[in-house]
């Protein structure tokens, strides 16, 4: 069991000498992303003197700008080098960062944020393209590991942010930029000392010499835009990352406004994320190895939400001991979903993708959490908290409803591509029986 702990499949990670540097350019480029997070509104109010309504602009811009990175990504990843493409949204971001520290007028303000988030989502899209190509089918394993690296990467950023804003000054701001543009230069030149994985290209079926002999020709890349079953588990799967949104914003502003919690429960809930990941990731992902299991690990989502859902409702109205207890055993709910629901999209993004065209398709998936960030705050605030606790018993009734949803169409997908892989073997098989012959 010691060999298959943490540190030993961070020291020999799948995808070997090239995966050990990536996961380390990753978990550089998180604790930067941890320095921002933590500093970018604080900044833009107080140094920039942006007021709530400019704020919210920019951030919404920010939040478009990501959902389109995901697809551009994977689009140019079937021409362009994966690693290659990767090198370049690391250096747009740090420019981006450097701009922030240049000018002050909101349009240059806004351009700078915007191109910072485009090329945040495509570069999360190149990196699961890279481990899809680099871990093969231990893919899963990959990803607990990243995730652990980034969860950590990401506190000891917030940690060194901490201090900056600590600390009060333009300059203390400024210094924190300087550190999160340092952390994407630093990751690119890592990924440069890496190799470029195998399937670099257009990803598209080679014909077999019995195809040749026959006349035939590659068959045409499919487009994900027009893949209709491969389009409704992206569409399923955007509710699956509203996890994202109840740690992060439902919790903490319900505590605050519903409870007798007192306030410094809520840092707690953070603490509790990144400790459960680090130490359940790996054991997780093991439920979802392959599409199967990822399936299984979706109709778990569901169940594990509504429970965390239940335990926010019954907190209402309590004492702070136990109105703190309920919201603490949430976070710790929330984030076991959340860890089924990271290993489980990520496996069937990939399974669920024609193997020809699984870069394009892969992109398109990617937009799910982009889409998720920019609309599942309006939806806790808007809709689940404004009905009270009744909101969010709809919402773990409605997660669950359509984590079944997800699951039996993923099932029905992934028979309709084993039946036709299937069908292409003896199509090729009876190809080659016609070359011998002839």
């Amino acid at each position: 069991m010691r060999g298959n702990g943490l540190w030993a499949q961070l020291r020999r990670p799948p995808g070997g000498r090239d995966a050990r540097i990536m996961l380390l350019a990753q978990g550089v480029d998180r604790t930067g992303s941890g320095v921002w997070a933590a500093a970018s509104v604080l900044y833009f109010t107080y140094v920039c003197g942006m007021d709530a309504g400019r704020l919210g602009l920019l951030l919404g811009v920010g939040a478009v700008a990501g959902i389109v990175g995901s697809p551009l990504a994977g689009r140019a990843a079937e021409r362009l080098p994966v690693r290659g493409l990767l090198i370049g949204c690391h250096l747009l971001r740090v420019a981006t960062m450097g701009l922030l520290l240049v000018v002050d007028r909101f349009a240059a303000l806004l351009l700078s944020v915007a191109l910072t988030c485009l090329a945040e989502r495509g570069a999360k899209t190149l990196e699961m393209l890279f481990a899809t190509r680099i871990a093969g089918e231990r893919r899963a394993t990959y990803q607990a590991l990243f995730r652990s690296v980034a969860n950590g990467g990401y506190a000891v950023g917030t940690g060194f942010a901490a201090i900056g804003l600590a600390v009060g000054s333009t300059t203390a701001y400024r210094a924190l930029i300087v550190a999160n543009a340092l952390s994407y230069l630093l990751a690119a030149a890592l990924i440069r000392r890496t190799a470029e994985p195998a399937g670099r290209g257009l990803v598209a079926a080679v014909p077999s010499p019995a195809q040749e002999a026959a006349g035939g020709g590659p068959a045409a890349v499919p487009s994900p835009w027009r893949d209709r079953g491969y389009l409704l588990f992206v569409l399923l799967d955007l509710p699956m990352c509203l996890d994202d949104s109840v740690l992060n914003v439902g919790l903490p502003l319900w505590l605050i406004h519903h409870t007798g919690a007192p306030h410094a429960v809520v840092p707690a809930f953070l603490t509790v994320n990144t400790v459960l990941v680090v130490v359940l990731q790996l054991r997780v992902s093991a439920w979802a190895e392959n599409p199967r299991g990822a399936t299984t690990a979706v109709g778990w989502y569901g169940v594990t939400l509504l429970a965390s859902c239940g335990l926010i409702a019954l907190s209402t109205g309590e004492g702070p001991l136990t109105a703190s207890l309920a919201l603490l055993a949430a976070a710790a709910l929330v984030t076991l979903a959340e860890l089924m629901r990271s290993v489980s999209s990520w496996e069937l993004a990939v399974s669920l993708a024609p193997p020809r065209a699984k870069a394009s398709y892969l992109g398109v998936a990617g937009m799910s959490q982009s889409v998720q960030k920019s609309v599942g705050p309006m939806l806790m605030t808007g809709v689940v908290m404004a009905a009270g606790p009744a909101g969010w018993l709809a919402l773990g009734a409605a997660s669950t409803g359509l984590a079944a949803v997800q699951r039996r169409a993923s099932l029905r997908r992934l028979a309709a591509l084993e039946a036709s892989a299937g069908a292409a073997a003896g199509a090729s098989a009876g190809a080659s029986a016609s070359a011998v012959v002839g």
